[in-house]
């Protein structure tokens, strides 16, 4: 278990960074209003079949098919690099031209972090318009932050 935990992980972090290879603003991490902000995007497919473990619930489950993406949102503080875990955050994702899908990204647990996801449909290759919006407890307002991204030049 503790190995499958690990390798989720290392696969969120190793996706994160490189967010979007080919994209226009070619990053997975972004700064504003004092957050510090790391996204990843992952196929579902990457999580399904873990048998028995929270991946398999979470969300209300994992869904089936080549289009299903789980987008992740690691929040922090900029000027500590405190990991914040009681944020309210949500995600639109929109295809070049097209309408988008706003959804929350929920709190998931991942080696004792806390990091925000959730599952999208994305048919196509790109360009997607990721947009976060993150109101941090005790906030008045949402910060947001907008992220390129395209999953068919990686």
């Amino acid at each position: 278990m503790r190995r499958r935990i690990a390798l989720a992980v290392i696969s969120f972090w190793a996706l994160a960074v490189p967010l979007a290879a080919g994209a226009a603003d070619n990053s997975g991490y972004k700064t504003a209003g004092g957050l510090a902000v790391y996204l990843g995007v992952l196929p579902a497919a990457m999580i399904q079949g873990h048998q028995n473990h929270p991946e398999e619930a979470m969300h209300g489950g994992v869904p089936r098919g080549r289009h299903a993406f789980h987008v992740m949102a690691a929040v922090f503080e900029a000027a500590s690099g405190a990991r914040i875990e009681d944020a309210k955050v949500s995600a639109r994702v929109t295809p070049l031209g097209l309408g988008g899908v706003t959804s929350a990204l929920e709190p998931m647990e991942i080696a004792g972090t806390v990091t925000y996801g959730n599952y999208f449909t994305m048919s196509g290759d790109g360009p997607y318009r990721i947009e976060l919006s993150i109101t941090p407890a005790g906030a008045s307002r949402p910060v947001m932050l907008g992220f390129s991204y395209e999953h068919g030049t990686r």
